[in-house]
């Protein structure tokens, strides 16, 4: 049997991996994981301490609030700004950045941007939500509070990204750059173990997954596309939790589409808190992740915290069939 790894465990032996092995980082991503475990305990429990359902309130970009929305934003914020490594916070849930107040007079060099629950509507009916984080090194002098561009910086400036997916079992997933692992949640000890190593996503896979409800509101050639898949008996899978349809692409292969719409001339997800990490995370796994317009993600210029994007993204050969179709029926001059 073979011994028991835990993240803590992990991420100092992998310290070497980061371009500055000092141990902000190290720290950083081991608070990332204690938020986790306090947000997983509350979601598992919501509908016994009263936490389910909308708070009758609009985020910064117009979405409805949940509940647990708020809550696990206020217990990530929290333990970030407790840990005195981090500089300053962006989320989903908030209009603008939060500048943190070092702690004993430390100079922390990285921010975090997070999106605190994704899929959030779904938790009133026991889907799978998760959270989307990245940490970026700070680009404003170190001996002043933290500034906007150090969060509209491109995905290309990630140093570290992943998510955790709370369901049937808890899962966090992040890459430092150097490939990406997985860890369970053992919930006997309270800790996460490495359970997956070097995740690879396969070149193709037999799902994908859209938002088949808005089809006749998406370009021809995005439709093009769809028909396609359906043609080659691909099943279709939408959860309508970002994180959970791209994890299961990880792992089992396949593509996630979230074209634009009429509604949506530039596309609805959020590059900075939702577009950026998670194609890291998949490019990191040996996957791609491009706009409808056949953009790399993560070499977007960010302009401002709530940008908006399309996206798709997943196996390798799938995403190049995808922009093939795009391509080939795009009106001239698309």
């Amino acid at each position: 049997m073979s011994r028991i790894v835990t993240l803590d465990e992990f991420i100092i032996h992998r310290q070497k991996d980061f371009a500055y092995a000092s141990g902000e980082l190290t720290g950083l991503l081991r608070d990332i994981g204690v938020a986790a475990k306090i947000v997983n305990r509350e979601v598992n429990k919501a509908g016994l301490i009263g936490i389910l359902g909308r708070a009758d309130s609009e985020n910064a970009t117009g979405d409805e609030v949940q509940k647990l929305d708020l809550f696990a934003n206020d217990k990530l914020i929290e333990c970030l700004r407790n840990s005195g490594e981090c500089a300053g916070i962006a989320s989903e849930e908030n209009e603008d950045f939060i500048p943190l107040i070092p702690v004993a007079g430390k100079a922390a060099k990285y921010v975090v941007i997070f999106d605190p629950l994704d899929g959030s509507s779904n938790i009133d009916v026991n889907v799978s939500v998760g959270t989307i984080f990245g940490i970026y090194r700070r680009v404003s002098p170190l001996d002043q509070p933290c500034q906007k561009e150090d969060f509209l910086q491109k995905g290309t400036e990630l140093v570290a990204a992943g998510y955790v997916l709370y369901g049937t079992s808890t899962m966090l997933v992040y890459s430092t750059g150097r490939g990406v692992n997985g860890f369970t949640l053992d919930p006997s000890i309270g800790e996460f173990c490495l359970s997956h190593r070097d995740i690879r996503m396969p070149d193709r896979g037999n799902y994908y997954s859209v938002n088949q409800g808005y089809y006749l509101k998406f370009d021809v050639e995005m439709r093009r596309y769809i028909d396609h898949c359906s043609d080659l008996n691909l099943r279709l899978r939408y959860i309508g939790s970002m994180v959970s349809d791209v994890h299961r692409s990880l792992f089992q292969g396949g593509i996630f589409l979230y074209p634009n719409t009429r509604k949506y001339p530039h596309g609805k997800l959020r590059m900075v808190y939702e577009c950026n990490p998670l194609s890291y995370i998949v490019e990191q796994a040996g996957g791609k992740a491009i706009t409808c317009q056949l953009q790399r993600i993560l070499d977007i210029e960010v302009h401002h915290l709530h940008q908006r994007e399309s996206i798709a993204i997943g196996s390798p050969a799938m995403v190049d069939e995808m922009r093939e179709f795009v391509a080939r029926y795009s009106a001239p001059g698309f």
